[in-house]
Parts: structure tokens; C-alpha cells; sequence
């Protein structure tokens, strides 16, 4: 049953396995999904779905093989004329709706095609009411304002929450781990920041009470005590923003990401420096990149201590010329004596907890322009996707030196 469905989020990237398919073989079996395609959607997804990072990916496999209804754009706008100057929407007793559970049950979706596409040869007009036709009101399975177990909701708001297109909604497309950061997503993704923030580092200065009463027990009384890391925040971050350029399409995720690092109060202490395709002598302290408002690269590398984790934020997508010669900054006022390339070296030797964010998708670093001084970066700094997925392994390769 519905083994093309399996298939087909298998294919999509939902990884939904044999054992999970056969539970939910079973939970039909057992009628826990009430004979409702509603109720087949959050039954599947609560059996075969493992991570809100995949509910979209669901949703959209749902909606393509549960659909498939071809009407003529005639005959639509022919409905959706029905569908105008509706009955005032009705509110179904409970008793009523257990009524006509009882009574109309949910027919299977071949049947349902079938039925709406005799409805669209055979209906000449309008219907208010009654329990057939496409229309308002009643208990037709095509309509709105009405009430039916299985039907599809034409035109109207949804009352019931029973009709076919649910997952049509996509209310899940802010989870999926694929999908560039937005606002929301940030706030997610700060929050697995707050691994920074556990007892993995610092120093065991704390009394653990309870494992010194543990430890001297097993001792046979004599007492050992037991050290652990306090819980005082005690993780450092340098950011390295590119802007401008090539990052002007990435110009609102980047402005995003800026505003919730600035907002979060999961670091002892955050600094925050821009530069333009490669970072030269200088760093700037705003996305203008003014010299008037920089400090010398090197004065970063000598006065912040080695413990601050480094995050960089760019496609790493240039010239060259621009990351491997000396006065290969684009701004040719300014001028650098040392490659680019020796710069990000001497930061990724200064501060060893580091990784590089590209917000260009993974699939094309291989060939999109730029694609050399991306590979070189690459060799320098551990590389990731700037997406959820892409965010959750850096923090977790932030954790460990390169």
C-alpha cells in the first residue's frame, strides 16, 4: 500500500526506513489513521519523519502524490464563479459531524478523482448546501464552508482541516536544514550555540557535591574529592565578515546574521571585523571598510589570545591574483605587502578553533566563478555551507582544533 509514496520520499531525501514503512503499515492496520487522508498525513509524519529538518522535504512528496487533479483553466474559472456569494460558513454539532462520519466515511483517492471529475463534466451551476455538487456549505466533498471527512477544500478557508491539500500549506519550510538562514532560522541556529557554552572548557574549578559523595563512597569512606568546570561562560568569538562584491546577494542574510550574534548573550566576549574578498593589513570595525575606521590585522593576531574561536563568513570567491600577491587588495590605495593567503594562514595558526561559512551553496563551489581561491581557502579553514545543516557542523567542528 502507498508503496510508490515510500519510494518517493526516499528519493527526495526523507530517510525513511523499512521498519519505520512496516509501523506504519501496522498503525493503518489498526485504524489509527481514521480513515482520513488528513489523518494518513499525521500518522505518516509522526512514523516516518524523524527531524522537523525533514517536514517540508514530507510535505512536498505528500502534496505531489496525493494530487494530481487535471482541469481544464475553463472549468476552473467555471468553480471558482461557484464558488462565489457562499452560504454563511456553518458550525457542525459534534453529534452532527459523528453523524455523517458514520454515514459517508472517507472513500479511497482514486475514487475521489474520479468522483470531482464526473462533478466537472456533469455540473451546470452553483450549489449552496446539499451533499453532491461542488459548492458551499453541507457535506459535498468538494467546496468550502461545509464539512466532510476526506474532502478537497475549492476556494474558502479551511474549517475542518480535512481537505487533501494540508500539506499544500508548507508550514514546515523554516526547518528544513538545506534552506539558506533567515530570521527564524538564525534564532535556531543560535541556539545550538550554546554548546560553547557547556562544561567542556575552563578549568575544573568547582566542587561536584554529589560525585565527591559518590566517589568517596566507592572509596570506602575516605574522601576524594571531585573537581568540574563551573557553569560561568567562558567562550570567545572573533567574526569575519566579507562584504561587498560578490557578497552584495547575500547582502540580508549576512545583515541577519549580524543582528542576532550582536543580540545574543551566549559569549563572554564577541568581536566583530569586516574586509573585502581577502582580509590584507587591515581589518575594519563596520561594513564600510573605511580606513579611517580599521585596525592593523596584525594587532588583532597579537593582542586577542589564542582561545577565541574563529568564525568566517564569505564565498572566498576572487581572484587570484587578489589572494595569492602581494598589492593584490582591490584596493589599490592601500596596498598590502604580504599576500592575503599568508594573512588567513596567520589566522588560522593564531586561532586554531576555526571554521569558514560560504553562503553560496555547496553544490557549485566546484564551478562557479571563484571556484580556485575557494579550493585554496578551503585548504586553509574547514569549509561549510551557510545553511542549519551547514551551521550545526561548524559549531561542532568548533569544538576541536583544526
Amino acid at each position: 500500500m502507498f508503496t510508490d509514496f515510500f519510494y518517493q520520499l526516499r528519493r527526495e531525501g526523507v530517510p525513511v526506513s523499512l521498519t519505520e514503512w512496516m509501523t506504519l503499515m501496522e498503525g493503518l492496520n489498526a485504524g489509527l489513521a481514521e480513515s482520513s487522508l488528513s489523518g494518513f498525513y499525521y500518522l505518516a509524519r509522526a512514523v516516518l519523519v524523524k527531524s522537523e529538518s525533514h517536514f517540508d522535504k514530507y510535505d512536498l512528496v505528500f502534496q505531489n502524490y496525493f494530487q494530481g487533479i487535471d482541469t481544464p483553466q475553463k472549468l476552473l474559472d467555471q468553480v471558482a464563479k461557484w464558488m462565489e456569494n457562499p452560504l454563511p460558513a456553518r458550525m457542525f454539532s459534534e453529534e452532527e459531524r459523528n453523524r455523517i462520519l458514520k454515514k459517508l466515511g472517507f472513500p479511497d483517492w482514486e475514487s475521489l478523482k474520479a468522483a470531482l471529475e464526473e462533478r466537472l463534466r456533469t455540473q451546470d451551476g452553483p450549489h449552496h448546501g446539499g451533499n453532491k455538487w461542488i459548492g458551499t456549505g453541507g457535506t459535498s466533498p468538494f467546496g468550502h464552508s461545509g464539512f466532510h471527512p476526506g474532502g478537497i477544500r475549492i476556494g474558502g478557508e479551511s474549517h475542518g482541516r480535512s481537505a487533501v491539500k494540508v500539506a499544500a500549506e508548507r508550514n514546515y519550510r523554516e526547518y528544513r536544514c538545506d534552506e539558506t538562514l533567515g530570521v527564524r532560522q538564525f534564532e535556531i541556529a543560535l541556539r545550538r550555540l550554546r554548546q560553547f557554552s557547556t562544561r567542556l572548557e575552563g578549568i575544573k574549578d568547582q566542587l561536584d557535591l554529589e560525585e565527591t559523595i559518590a566517589e568517596t563512597c566507592k572509596n570506602a569512606g575516605r574522601l576524594k574529592l571531585v573537581w568540574t568546570r563551573s557553569r560561568k561562560n567562558t567562550v570567545k568569538v572573533i567574526v569575519l565578515m566579507d562584504v561587498g562584491g560578490s557578497m552584495y546577494p547575500y547582502i540580508n542574510i549576512c545583515s541577519q546574521l549580524f543582528s542576532a550574534v550582536h543580540k545574543s548573550s551566549h559569549f563572554q566576549d564577541l568581536k566583530f571585523y569586516y574586509f573585502h574578498n581577502c582580509i590584507y593589513d587591515h581589518l575594519y570595525l563596520d561594513a564600510t571598510n573605511s580606513i579611517s575606521k580599521s585596525v592593523k590585522t596584525e594587532d588583532v593576531i597579537r593582542l586577542l589570545n589564542s582561545d577565541y574561536k574563529a568564525v568566517f563568513i564569505g564565498d572566498a570567491a576572487m581572484a587570484p591574483s587578489e589572494l595569492c600577491l602581494a598589492d593584490g587588495n582591490i584596493f589599490w590605495d592601500l596596498g598590502n605587502e604580504l599576500p592575503g593567503i599568508t594573512w588567513l594562514e596567520r589566522l588560522a595558526r593564531k586561532f586554531s578553533y576555526n571554521v569558514w561559512l560560504n553562503p553560496v551553496p555547496e553544490r557549485i563551489w566546484e564551478r562557479v566563478y571563484g571556484s580556485e581561491t575557494i579550493k585554496m581557502v578551503q585548504d586553509i579553514f574547514p569549509m561549510y555551507e551557510l545553511t542549519l545543516e551547514g551551521l550545526d557542523k561548524a559549531v561542532k567542528k568548533l569544538m576541536v582544533r583544526k
